[in-house]
């Protein structure tokens, strides 16, 4: 049987009080998320949602026409579904998985249940909340006002940040279609990174080579998201 420990390998279920992490206990399962699976699409109502332990989910907006962007990922920090707590039910974004590992899983409706019981978990799902908006923000921001290599910068310091390790696995046709920009502009960014030191990047496979580097590269919006991250998140606080 799962023990209350090893839910801290989700930072929001870590931060639970064990009486409140003990009602979901019974009902979280483990399973594993595939690249590229899709765990919402635009206007579905969600029956589950998603604690990722190390895999990551990414949430896009997707056009009539197909394209598609990144408004934000969920990695161990998070959860995918706050559109069920929220009151929303639906939303027009999709969640995919960009990076495979594993997850919990809980029904949503005993999710909602915690939520309104108005305690411990109502006030940490509500700050990630804000954490997650304040990403959306920053992402609409740094899409429109800098250039490919430091929203490249910024989509790679934010996954690292919900891996284990310093290692990706990602095509530059995704990364093109999560930044919303041409594989052309993610080829020239990538190439700069790797000549200068930065990243290895091989057949799909990237590895941050010199992290500092690439924090002294990247433009002011991840430190703001990290910051925000940080601030809201922290276990004292919001206990």
């Amino acid at each position: 049987m799962l023990k209350t420990r090893n839910f801290q390998q989700n930072s929001l279920l870590g931060m639970l009080p064990e009486e409140e992490l003990n009602r979901l206990l019974p009902h979280l399962e483990k399973i594993t998320l595939t690249l590229g699976q899709s765990l919402c699409e635009s206007g579905q109502q969600m029956s589950h949602v998603y604690f990722p332990i190390d895999s990551i989910v990414s949430l896009l907006c997707v056009m009539e026409n197909g394209a598609s962007t990144e408004i934000a990922v969920v990695g161990h920090e998070g959860v995918v579904g706050v559109s069920l707590f929220m009151g929303g039910e639906t939303t027009p974004s999709r969640a995919i998985v960009q990076s495979a590992g594993q997850a919990y899983r809980l029904k949503g409706q005993l999710l909602k249940n915690e939520f309104y019981r108005a305690g411990p978990m109502q006030r940490l799902l509500l700050r990630y909340t804000q954490a997650l908006l304040t990403q959306m923000a920053q992402t609409a921001v740094c899409n429109r006002h800098h250039c490919v290599d430091q929203q490249l910068c910024r989509w790679l310091l934010l996954s690292l940040d919900r891996l284990p390790g310093d290692k990706l696995i990602m095509t530059q046709e995704l990364i093109a279609n999560m930044l919303g920009v041409r594989r052309e502009g993610v080829t020239e960014a990538a190439g700069k990174l790797q000549r200068a030191g930065l990243i290895s990047y091989n057949r799909g496979h990237i590895t941050v080579t010199d992290r500092h580097a690439l924090e002294a590269r990247v433009c002011e919006c991840y430190a703001v998201v990290k910051a925000e991250y940080d601030r809201l998140l922290n276990h004292h606080e919001v206990m």
